[in-house]
């Protein structure tokens, strides 16, 4: 047996091993991903901020009409709940995304970083697992409202009341991309925290 420096030969299935210049292998591309996404959630959550002005805006005025010029009207008064529809929806994507939703701080704050991890995925499936159930079950919802042109029930209400019910599939699918996102994000911590 000869001593000296060992020699690999190259295999025959060594460029299928590693990556041509240009491609991503799965970590890469799946911190890209989470990253697009998360960058797509910011920009409309940042937009959907100013909703929160706007109803600010015509609370004040539907207030100051009502009890200044005892005028108002119904449409103005459901425009407020209709508008705090994408504010929710939207908000909640956000939210999750910066870490501002709710979780128990005092159990979750003396977890080790691996449990964090751990329940931060676990977290994240189940979102992924709700906000599938509330798209696939609001589609008909929507749609039967579509179908029969829903309307205000009251005189001078607002009509098309399916423009605002289809926000809920659509809320959920930025919820679950998301989660998504927060999922990919575990799994990377996860990867680090096992190293």
């Amino acid at each position: 047996m000869t001593r000296g420096r060992a020699t690999a030969r190259r295999s025959t299935t060594a460029r299928s091993a590693v990556p041509e210049p240009g491609r991503q292998t799965g970590a890469p591309a799946a911190s890209d991903a989470r990253a697009r996404i998360e960058r797509f959630v910011d920009v409309v959550g940042e937009w959907t901020s100013w909703i929160a002005l706007v109803i600010v805006v015509l609370m004040a005025t539907n207030v100051l009409l009502r009890y200044l010029f005892s005028t108002g009207s119904v449409w103005s008064q459901e425009l407020e709940w209709h508008l705090l529809v994408p504010l929710v929806l939207f908000g909640t994507s956000y939210a999750l995304r910066h870490g501002e939703h709710v979780r128990v701080d005092i159990v979750y704050g003396g977890f080790s970083a691996r449990t964090k991890g751990i329940v931060d995925l676990l977290s994240a499936i189940l979102a992924i697992a709700i906000s599938a159930l509330f798209i696939w079950f609001s589609l008909h919802y929507v749609q039967q409202s579509y179908v029969i042109d829903e309307s205000s029930q009251d005189p001078g209400g607002l009509p098309h009341r399916f423009l605002l019910k289809s926000l809920i599939p659509i809320g959920f699918a930025l919820l679950l991309l998301q989660s998504i996102a927060s999922a990919l994000g575990s799994i990377e911590k996860l990867r680090k925290s096992g190293r």
